[in-house]
């Protein structure tokens, strides 16, 4: 899988910010041209107090939710952990892992933010504008805004409102689960991020694309920590 638009990656913090709010007027919250079928789901995992990280990409089949791909980078970290700037840590690893992919997913799902984020440019939207693909941010917890309430049953949503704007959602994927948090990336509406977030979180609180990449790079750090 080919960039379609790159930058460099050595940068300050007070660049990288300002990067964030010049690519975010590049994000395009749009319907989709068709239904996805190839879903791709990103991670990363590293050892705390280490440098180097493991990242991740799998493609699965929307129909039966069967791996198609899977690649793995392992790369060393060289920007700092900065809240709001993870992008930066994280996604040259993963442009590598998206290198060594055959498939062409029709759309990703990133573990993290998107448009719901204090410049409204989290990696989901990173790497949606990266590579011109329609991207969907599914965070563990909330980085900026507030829910209008706590969904609690599966399918249930609520709005997620940051300066008076609805970034994202909190979404229930699982009944007695904590809710999953859903922003647009890139070229996706948030109905039909949510809509897909749901339909993917068959069997657990993460949807499979970003459950199964989880997976696997986490038996990757593993096995780099035993060698």
């Amino acid at each position: 899988m080919l960039l379609k638009l790159n930058h460099k990656w050595s940068l300050t913090e007070e660049e990288a910010r300002n990067l964030q709010a010049k690519l975010a007027k590049l994000v395009a919250e749009e319907k989709l041209p068709a239904d996805p079928e190839l879903i791709a789901g990103v991670d990363v995992s590293y050892n705390v107090g280490e440098n180097i990280l493991f990242a991740g990409v799998v493609v699965i089949s929307r129909r039966n939710l069967k791996l198609v791909e899977k690649a793995v980078a392992v790369k060393e970290v060289k920007f700092p952990y900065i809240p709001g700037l993870l992008s930066f840590r994280e996604t040259p690893a993963l442009i590598e892992a998206f290198s060594k992919l055959k498939t062409e997913p029709d759309i990703i799902l990133v573990d993290g933010q998107g448009i719901a984020h204090p410049r409204a440019f989290g990696i989901a939207s990173h790497i949606g504008v990266l590579y011109d693909k329609p991207t969907v941010g599914v965070a563990k917890s909330i980085l900026v805004g507030k829910p209008d309430f706590i969904p609690k049953n599966k399918g249930e949503f609520a709005f997620l409102r940051f300066n008076g704007k609805i970034v994202g959602a909190l979404l229930c994927t699982q009944t007695g689960s904590a809710p999953v948090v859903v922003s647009v990336g890139h070229k996706v509406t948030l109905e039909e991020s949510i809509n897909l977030v749901n339909e993917l979180a068959v069997h657990f609180r993460i949807p499979e694309p970003t459950r199964l990449a989880h997976i696997v790079v986490n038996e990757a750090r593993r096995k780099g920590s035993q060698e």
